[in-house]
């Protein structure tokens, strides 16, 4: 029996989130020079995290349970259906947002303007996953 002081997987994974969330927010303080730490925990925008999170847990069960294993083989299929979901059906929905914000803008209502910035351009995922891959190979382990 291994036994480990933390789960390693999960360190990286959470690692990796933060990055990409800390990479967000440093980007929008250069942009607006405007603090704003809601941004580390809004969905959308480069990179994503959603990728840099499964990517990186993928990585380190690789790493630690080898390639050919059950669990990197869930892991793998668990980071594709995630990136997938990124670029398809979150980024619809942001696509929707941004049109039925656009459709009411002028008509007074109370509804409160939808989120448009809910999902990611392939671009994006690519560099949220290359983040997480990173991450998950160099963790220390």
């Amino acid at each position: 029996m291994n036994a480990r002081m933390f789960n390693e997987p999960l360190l990286a994974a959470i690692l990796a989130w933060f990055i990409a969330q800390a990479a967000k927010l440093v980007t929008e303080l250069i942009k607006t020079r405007d603090f704003e730490i809601e941004i580390m925990f809004a969905s959308g925008g480069m990179p994503s995290s959603h990728s840099s999170t499964v990517v990186a847990l993928a990585t380190a069960i690789g790493r630690m349970e080898g390639i050919d294993s059950s669990l990197f083989a869930l892991a793998v299929v668990f980071a594709i259906i995630v990136m997938y979901d990124a670029t398809g059906v979150r980024q619809a929905v942001g696509f929707q947002a941004r049109l039925l914000n656009d459709y009411f803008k002028g008509i007074k209502h109370e509804t409160p303007l939808l989120n448009e910035l809910v999902g990611h351009t392939p671009f994006q995922v690519i560099v949220g996953a290359l983040l997480g891959l990173v991450v998950g190979l160099f963790f220390p382990m």
